[in-house]
């Protein structure tokens, strides 16, 4: 019985991750579009895109001063990390979950 619920358990953590993966994919997204165009930045829409995408941006961009001609590849580099987990911890929480039963 305890296995069974532990399985459904890691099942809905892969589904969760995936999910919030999904979002904050389209989250990114929605910040390179805005940051193409000339947006209000005291739009509620606007100022959501950065507070939710800032924190994770600067800190690849510490890390990685990867500006070149004024373009920033921190969204792309954050984009491919998503991807990253998405194909890789996905897919291995829903083995685990397989793997308990």
């Amino acid at each position: 019985m305890l296995e069974i619920v532990m399985q459904n358990f890691m099942m809905s953590i892969a589904i969760l991750v995936d999910f919030l993966l999904k979002v904050s994919m389209w989250v990114v997204f929605g910040r390179v579009i805005i940051s193409w165009v000339n947006a209000d930045p005291s739009n509620p829409i606007v100022r959501f895109l950065y507070s939710a995408t800032e924190p994770l941006l600067s800190r690849i961009r510490r890390l990685l001063p990867m500006s070149m001609g004024g373009i920033d590849f921190s969204p792309m580099i954050l984009i491919v990390v998503i991807m990253f987990l998405e194909n890789f911890l996905v897919p291995t929480l829903r083995e685990l979950g397989r793997g308990m039963g």
